[in-house]
Protein backbone atom coordinates (compact mmCIF):
# COMPACT_ATOMS: atom_id res chain seq x y z
CA UNK A 1 0.00 0.00 0.00
CA UNK A 2 1.56 3.66 -0.52
CA UNK A 3 1.94 6.27 1.65
CA UNK A 4 -1.15 8.31 0.22
CA UNK A 5 -3.54 5.41 0.50
CA UNK A 6 -2.42 4.62 4.32
CA UNK A 7 -3.41 8.02 5.43
CA UNK A 8 -6.24 8.37 3.64
CA UNK A 9 -7.34 4.87 5.25
CA UNK A 10 -6.48 6.42 8.91
CA UNK A 11 -7.86 9.66 7.53
CA UNK A 12 -10.88 7.94 6.72
CA UNK A 13 -11.28 5.64 10.04
CA UNK A 14 -10.42 8.86 12.51
CA UNK A 15 -12.58 11.31 10.92
CA UNK A 16 -15.45 12.67 12.64
CA UNK A 17 -17.82 11.64 9.93
CA UNK A 18 -16.98 9.82 6.91
CA UNK A 19 -18.84 8.95 3.39
CA UNK A 20 -20.58 5.83 4.35
CA UNK A 21 -20.07 3.52 1.76
CA UNK A 22 -22.25 0.91 1.65
CA UNK A 23 -24.94 3.35 2.00
CA UNK A 24 -26.83 6.31 0.37
CA UNK A 25 -24.78 9.19 -1.09
CA UNK A 26 -24.24 11.64 1.37
CA UNK A 27 -24.94 9.75 4.34
CA UNK A 28 -22.32 9.97 7.20
CA UNK A 29 -20.75 7.51 10.00
CA UNK A 30 -19.92 9.24 13.03
CA UNK A 31 -16.50 8.12 14.63
CA UNK A 32 -16.49 8.77 18.27
CA UNK A 33 -13.28 7.81 20.65
CA UNK A 34 -12.87 6.98 23.59
CA UNK A 35 -10.03 5.88 26.30
CA UNK A 36 -10.77 2.96 28.20
CA UNK A 37 -8.52 3.10 31.47
CA UNK A 38 -8.47 4.76 34.96
CA UNK A 39 -5.61 7.17 33.85
CA UNK A 40 -7.22 9.87 35.10
CA UNK A 41 -7.29 8.99 38.17
CA UNK A 42 -3.34 7.76 38.09
CA UNK A 43 -1.15 7.20 35.48
CA UNK A 44 0.51 4.64 37.21
CA UNK A 45 -0.63 1.36 38.83
CA UNK A 46 -3.03 1.69 41.34
CA UNK A 47 -5.21 0.14 44.20
CA UNK A 48 -8.43 1.30 44.73
CA UNK A 49 -9.78 4.05 47.56
CA UNK A 50 -12.80 5.86 48.10
CA UNK A 51 -14.45 6.78 44.78
CA UNK A 52 -11.49 5.44 42.73
CA UNK A 53 -11.57 2.36 41.04
CA UNK A 54 -8.55 -0.07 40.89
CA UNK A 55 -6.21 0.57 38.05
CA UNK A 56 -3.22 -0.93 35.43
CA UNK A 57 -1.14 2.07 35.28
CA UNK A 58 -0.07 3.33 31.40
CA UNK A 59 3.35 4.36 32.28
CA UNK A 60 6.27 1.71 30.50
CA UNK A 61 7.75 0.43 33.55
CA UNK A 62 5.20 1.91 35.97
CA UNK A 63 8.05 4.38 36.92
CA UNK A 64 8.17 8.36 36.34
CA UNK A 65 11.67 9.45 36.85
CA UNK A 66 11.14 12.82 38.93
CA UNK A 67 14.23 14.33 40.18
CA UNK A 68 15.24 13.86 43.66
CA UNK A 69 13.56 17.71 44.31
CA UNK A 70 10.86 17.15 42.15
CA UNK A 71 9.10 14.03 43.88
CA UNK A 72 8.20 16.18 46.92
CA UNK A 73 5.64 18.70 44.95
CA UNK A 74 3.83 15.89 43.28
CA UNK A 75 3.68 14.56 46.74
CA UNK A 76 2.22 18.08 47.97
CA UNK A 77 -0.04 17.72 44.76
CA UNK A 78 -1.66 14.82 46.09
CA UNK A 79 -2.41 15.73 49.53
CA UNK A 80 -3.97 18.83 47.68
CA UNK A 81 -5.56 16.98 44.89
CA UNK A 82 -9.36 17.63 46.35
CA UNK A 83 -8.77 21.51 45.60
CA UNK A 84 -5.31 22.23 43.33
CA UNK A 85 -6.13 19.44 40.16
CA UNK A 86 -6.75 21.40 37.22
CA UNK A 87 -9.74 19.70 36.85
CA UNK A 88 -11.13 20.38 39.79
CA UNK A 89 -10.49 24.03 38.92
CA UNK A 90 -12.47 23.46 35.01
CA UNK A 91 -9.40 24.44 33.28
CA UNK A 92 -8.44 22.72 29.97
CA UNK A 93 -6.86 19.04 31.11
CA UNK A 94 -4.03 19.38 28.77
CA UNK A 95 -2.01 17.05 26.74
CA UNK A 96 -1.74 13.88 27.35
CA UNK A 97 -4.42 13.70 29.90
CA UNK A 98 -6.94 15.21 27.29
CA UNK A 99 -6.70 11.77 25.68
CA UNK A 100 -7.60 9.34 28.31
CA UNK A 101 -9.78 11.77 30.16
CA UNK A 102 -12.93 9.83 30.57
CA UNK A 103 -14.82 12.22 27.71
CA UNK A 104 -15.37 10.81 24.22
CA UNK A 105 -13.96 13.16 21.47
CA UNK A 106 -14.58 13.71 17.95
CA UNK A 107 -11.48 13.95 15.16
CA UNK A 108 -11.68 16.40 11.89
CA UNK A 109 -9.08 15.47 9.21
CA UNK A 110 -7.58 17.89 6.14
CA UNK A 111 -4.52 17.05 4.87
CA UNK A 112 -3.46 20.79 6.17
CA UNK A 113 -5.25 20.68 9.85
CA UNK A 114 -6.79 18.52 12.39
CA UNK A 115 -9.19 19.03 14.96
CA UNK A 116 -9.91 16.93 18.23
CA UNK A 117 -13.02 17.85 19.97
CA UNK A 118 -13.52 16.90 23.62
CA UNK A 119 -16.63 16.45 25.63
CA UNK A 120 -14.91 17.87 28.28
CA UNK A 121 -15.72 21.86 29.13
CA UNK A 122 -15.70 21.97 24.81
CA UNK A 123 -11.95 21.60 24.65
CA UNK A 124 -10.70 21.41 20.80
CA UNK A 125 -7.55 21.01 20.18
CA UNK A 126 -5.75 21.88 16.89
CA UNK A 127 -3.01 19.61 14.72
CA UNK A 128 -1.28 22.31 12.51
CA UNK A 129 0.00 19.49 9.90
CA UNK A 130 3.66 19.55 8.11
CA UNK A 131 5.14 23.30 10.52
CA UNK A 132 7.15 24.39 12.27
CA UNK A 133 6.67 25.56 15.96
CA UNK A 134 5.82 29.18 16.26
CA UNK A 135 8.93 30.61 17.73
CA UNK A 136 9.17 32.64 21.17
CA UNK A 137 8.15 31.63 24.93
CA UNK A 138 4.23 31.14 24.76
CA UNK A 139 2.13 28.87 27.38
CA UNK A 140 -1.01 27.07 26.66
CA UNK A 141 -3.22 24.54 28.62
CA UNK A 142 -3.17 22.59 25.60
CA UNK A 143 0.59 23.65 24.11
CA UNK A 144 1.19 23.72 20.41
CA UNK A 145 0.73 20.68 18.22
CA UNK A 146 2.33 19.99 14.61
CA UNK A 147 1.41 16.82 13.09
CA UNK A 148 3.07 14.94 10.32
CA UNK A 149 2.83 11.19 8.52
CA UNK A 150 5.85 8.77 9.27
CA UNK A 151 4.06 5.43 7.18
CA UNK A 152 0.78 4.83 8.35
CA UNK A 153 1.72 6.61 12.08
CA UNK A 154 0.36 10.39 12.74
CA UNK A 155 3.50 12.00 14.71
CA UNK A 156 2.01 14.96 16.60
CA UNK A 157 4.96 17.04 18.48
CA UNK A 158 3.73 19.62 21.56
CA UNK A 159 5.76 22.64 22.93
CA UNK A 160 4.77 25.46 24.25
CA UNK A 161 2.71 24.36 27.37
CA UNK A 162 1.73 26.26 30.75
CA UNK A 163 2.49 24.56 33.84
CA UNK A 164 -0.81 25.03 35.24
CA UNK A 165 -1.75 21.38 33.92
CA UNK A 166 -1.87 17.74 35.60
CA UNK A 167 -1.28 14.80 34.33
CA UNK A 168 -3.79 13.04 36.54
CA UNK A 169 -5.52 13.28 39.75
CA UNK A 170 -2.74 11.81 42.20
CA UNK A 171 -0.41 15.07 41.38
CA UNK A 172 1.72 14.11 38.50
CA UNK A 173 2.65 17.38 36.93
CA UNK A 174 5.30 19.11 34.56
CA UNK A 175 6.67 22.64 33.97
CA UNK A 176 6.24 24.74 31.18
CA UNK A 177 9.17 23.02 29.92
CA UNK A 178 7.62 20.27 28.84
CA UNK A 179 8.08 18.26 25.66
CA UNK A 180 5.20 15.82 24.02
CA UNK A 181 6.16 13.31 21.15
CA UNK A 182 2.53 11.28 20.54
CA UNK A 183 1.93 9.16 17.65
CA UNK A 184 -1.56 7.53 16.68
CA UNK A 185 -1.18 4.42 14.87
CA UNK A 186 -4.15 2.65 13.49
CA UNK A 187 -4.11 -1.43 14.72
CA UNK A 188 -8.03 -1.87 13.43
CA UNK A 189 -10.87 0.56 12.29
CA UNK A 190 -11.67 0.68 15.88
CA UNK A 191 -8.24 0.84 18.02
CA UNK A 192 -6.23 3.06 18.03
CA UNK A 193 -2.59 2.24 19.78
CA UNK A 194 -1.79 5.97 21.18
CA UNK A 195 1.78 6.34 22.58
CA UNK A 196 3.12 9.82 24.32
CA UNK A 197 7.01 10.32 24.97
CA UNK A 198 7.49 13.05 27.58
CA UNK A 199 10.06 15.05 28.10
CA UNK A 200 10.96 18.07 30.72
CA UNK A 201 14.50 18.21 31.85
CA UNK A 202 13.56 20.34 34.64
CA UNK A 203 11.39 17.54 36.61
CA UNK A 204 12.10 14.37 35.15
CA UNK A 205 15.78 12.80 34.80
CA UNK A 206 15.01 10.86 31.59
CA UNK A 207 12.19 10.81 28.88
CA UNK A 208 9.68 8.13 29.58
CA UNK A 209 6.58 7.14 28.02
CA UNK A 210 2.83 6.38 27.87
CA UNK A 211 1.05 3.95 26.24
CA UNK A 212 -3.10 2.49 25.66
CA UNK A 213 -5.38 1.79 23.08
CA UNK A 214 -8.11 4.50 21.97
CA UNK A 215 -11.29 2.45 21.48
CA UNK A 216 -14.35 3.58 18.68
CA UNK A 217 -17.48 3.81 20.34
CA UNK A 218 -19.81 1.67 18.71
CA UNK A 219 -23.32 3.08 19.95
CA UNK A 220 -26.81 3.58 17.71
CA UNK A 221 -26.48 7.22 17.05
CA UNK A 222 -23.34 7.88 19.13
CA UNK A 223 -22.39 11.78 19.52
CA UNK A 224 -20.09 13.75 21.36
CA UNK A 225 -22.38 15.67 24.31
CA UNK A 226 -21.96 18.49 26.36
CA UNK A 227 -19.82 18.92 29.83
CA UNK A 228 -20.04 21.96 31.42
CA UNK A 229 -17.58 22.21 33.58
CA UNK A 230 -17.54 25.73 34.89
CA UNK A 231 -21.65 25.48 35.74
CA UNK A 232 -21.33 22.75 37.21
CA UNK A 233 -18.07 24.06 39.52
CA UNK A 234 -20.33 27.50 40.35
CA UNK A 235 -23.25 24.90 41.48
CA UNK A 236 -20.71 23.00 43.96
CA UNK A 237 -19.15 26.12 45.06
CA UNK A 238 -22.75 28.52 45.88
CA UNK A 239 -23.22 24.36 47.53
CA UNK A 240 -20.61 24.89 49.90
CA UNK A 241 -21.48 28.30 50.74
CA UNK A 242 -18.19 29.76 48.57
CA UNK A 243 -20.14 31.57 46.01
CA UNK A 244 -23.63 33.42 46.44
CA UNK A 245 -26.62 32.62 44.09
CA UNK A 246 -26.72 34.10 41.05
Amino acid sequence: MSARAIVSVFALVIAVSVPALAQTPGATVPRVWEALTTANFDIQDHAARPGVPAGQGIVEGNEIPYKPGAIAKKQENARKRETDDPEAKCFLLGVPRTMYAPFPFQIVYSPAYMAIFSEYAHTTRSVFMNSEHPPGLIEWFMGDSRGRWEGDTLVVDVRHFTDTTWFDRAGNYHSADLHVVERYSLMTPDHIRYEATIEDPNVYSRPWKIALTLYRRKEPNVRVLEYECYAYAQEEAVRRGELGPK
